[in-house]
């Protein structure tokens, strides 16, 4: 099952689950996808009633367009279990599970719900190890990047270049893009820093991340500029498959556009530009 790459997912926005006012205001966010967080943003005490909350409004209201997936507690918890019993048939688009270390934390919560698409939170060293194997297990969609809990087990020191995990990054990068898997950056924790964050943003855009994780309504419009194709990419790509096909038409195999060759594989990278942007303007609508 591969995932569906032109689906945007530039904005992915972390809810807590016991937040009800919270849940309301998200029908009309412009996120490209919502996180319902039943694990690190709900208090022990406050589980099972923000699982019994979330199923309620999920099953009462509409989200659009948006990307719907729940995070659910670690099956090795006392709340795991009935977590995922809770969105049985609940027509979600994905469950999120937390600390995937290998392919068999997969297969434990794949047994408990058949019919949805399951997603791996990327944050543990052991995963970053396995990320090949659990990017090809054929139930799942998509990959997030735990950067927090990731740093925490590494012991590394915050830096805005964020060096010192640039190896995870760049082995769940590879794993998703070999198997067509959506992948998602990490979140950045200062949510007033604006600047801060589109410079993480452009980062990970530039090494391949399909969005970014958010925790502040007020990161959304950032990332999904970071994330969308600018005017100027589009423009080029446009003026690529022209020049493209009518060197085609002219017998050749090679056109050159603004003093640069391009090829076949330009070109397609030149359609998936323009594909996401026309998939970006279509949720607009």
């Amino acid at each position: 099952m591969l995932a569906e790459t032109l689906r945007p997912c530039r904005s992915v926005l972390y809810i807590p689950g016991s937040r009800e006012r919270a849940l309301e205001k998200a029908r009309d966010l412009p996120a490209d996808a919502i996180i319902f967080d039943l694990e690190d943003a709900v208090a022990a005490e406050e589980k099972p009633a923000a699982r019994a909350l979330l199923a309620q409004v999920l099953g009462a209201h509409d989200y659009g367009g948006r990307i719907r997936i729940v995070r659910i507690n670690g099956l090795d918890t006392e709340w795991g279990r009935a977590d995922v019993a809770a969105f049985v048939g609940a027509g979600i688009d994905a469950i999120l599970i937390p600390k995937v270390s290998s392919p068999a934390d997969l297969d434990a919560v794949a047994a408990l719900i058949p019919d949805t698409p399951l997603w791996a939170m990327m944050e543990t060293p052991l995963g970053m190890l396995n990320a090949a194997a659990i990017a090809a297990h054929p139930r799942l969609a998509g990959m997030v990047m735990g950067t927090n809990d990731l740093a925490k087990d590494l012991n590394t020191r915050f830096r805005p270049d964020r060096e010192p995990l640039l190896t995870g990054l760049g082995l769940c990068l590879l794993a998703a893009k070999a198997y067509g898997r959506i992948i998602v950056d990490g979140v950045y924790n200062a949510f007033k820093d604006e600047e801060g964050l589109r410079g993480e943003c452009a980062q990970g855009r530039d090494m391949g991340f399909d969005g970014k994780t958010l925790i502040h309504p007020a990161q959304l419009a950032i990332a999904n500029d970071a994330f969308a194709p600018s005017e100027a990419e589009i423009d080029l790509a446009r003026r690529q498959i022209a020049a493209f096909e009518e060197a085609e038409a002219a017998g050749q195999g090679v056109a050159v556009v603004d003093g640069r060759i391009v090829e076949n594989l330009h070109v397609v990278t030149a359609r998936k530009t323009i594909a996401r942007s026309e998939a970006i303007a279509a949720m607009a609508n």
